[in-house]
């Protein structure tokens, strides 16, 4: 159709619908209530026996996935990766989703979690200053809500596609009726008001910065070895708004271990109109940067399942 064709505008190419937003989620909301049933019931440790049945399942019976990973920890790693490092990639994803539940609940207590860069976000907060926290599919993005037991008040509102903010409100209901998130949904027309809004309060935005989610121009930039393409749609939102912007992650280290940082990615405050597009093309490339060192450092933390340096044919549809 033409409207999943790849475009060229104001001569940066736009992707197309992306491959990984066409196949659907292999799981369901009937086996996360399920999951969610036997995990807060009958605790994290029991719970946690099912993820090696369901991640052999995804392992034995997601052969696209599979190649997909094999490219990335060919990468990561620097090696060919065993059928084990496979497993372990998968294995290390349904862990972070089952902590989900609990994280959600803010059931904290249950975890070991490190902080590295708190100062980045804290003195921001102090003065009343709100920022974008930028994120990839790396790790648990809701471990990174622990910096609000040490800094209360904090708050933080989450921007995702409406797709997304209806798989998580789905979660919410699943493990608590009474629990809300902020979140806005992005592709509507007072997105941009309402995360102005919540800067001018003082307030924390998070985002996912290394997917593509519809037509959305992107960065040509080298990752792991090979060109990839970033999307620059939430980088030029930040630029717009003269925003600053801080990366963050969880790190998953296994069992009940958690690694959250924090660091400064770019600050847009300064950025005049004439340079705003140069500023906005070096802040993908250090997120990518960051990101390929994070892959480097803790390679079983980005769940990525499809083929992230797939190149757009012109014409056709753009990266995934």
């Amino acid at each position: 159709m033409a409207a999943d064709r790849a475009k060229v505008r104001d001569g940066a190419p736009v992707a197309g619908r992306p491959d990984w937003v066409a196949r659907p989620e292999r799981g369901t909301t009937t086996m996360l209530r399920v999951m969610t049933v036997i995990s807060l019931r009958l605790g994290r440790r029991a719970g946690r026996i099912l993820l090696y049945g369901i991640s052999a399942y995804f392992f034995l019976f997601a052969p696209t996935a599979r190649v997909h990973m094999r490219q990335y920890l060919r990468r990561a790693l620097g090696r060919d990766p065993t059928p084990l490092d496979r497993y372990r990639l998968i294995l290390a994803f349904a862990s972070t989703i089952h902590d989900r539940l609990y994280l959600i609940g803010e059931r904290f207590e249950l975890f070991d979690i490190s902080l590295e860069g708190e100062e980045v976000v804290a003195k921001r907060f102090q003065r009343g200053e709100g920022a974008f926290l930028m994120g990839a599919h790396l790790g648990s993005f809701e471990v990174t809500r622990a910096i609000g037991r040490r800094q209360p008040g904090l708050r933080v509102a989450m921007a995702m596609y409406q797709d997304n903010a209806r798989k998580l409100n789905a979660t919410l209901a699943a493990v608590n009726p009474n629990l809300s998130v902020d979140i806005i949904a992005l592709g509507t027309m007072d997105s941009m008001l309402q995360i102005r809004s919540r800067l001018d309060a003082g307030q924390f935005v998070g985002l996912l910065g290394d997917r593509t989610f519809g037509p959305e121009r992107y960065e040509r930039v080298p990752f792991l070895g090979a060109p990839a393409y970033f999307p620059s749609s939430a980088m030029r939102v930040a630029a717009a708004l003269r925003c600053p912007v801080i990366f963050m992650t969880g790190l998953y280290r296994g069992a009940n271990r958690y690694h959250v940082v924090f660091e400064e990615l770019a600050d847009f405050s300064a950025a005049t109109a004439g340079h705003r597009e140069d500023a906005v093309r070096a802040a993908i490339h250090r997120y990518a940067a960051v990101l390929e060192r994070h892959c480097a450092s803790d390679p079983f933390n980005w769940f990525n399942f499809f083929d992230f340096w797939h190149e757009p044919a012109p014409g056709g549809a753009g990266p995934s």
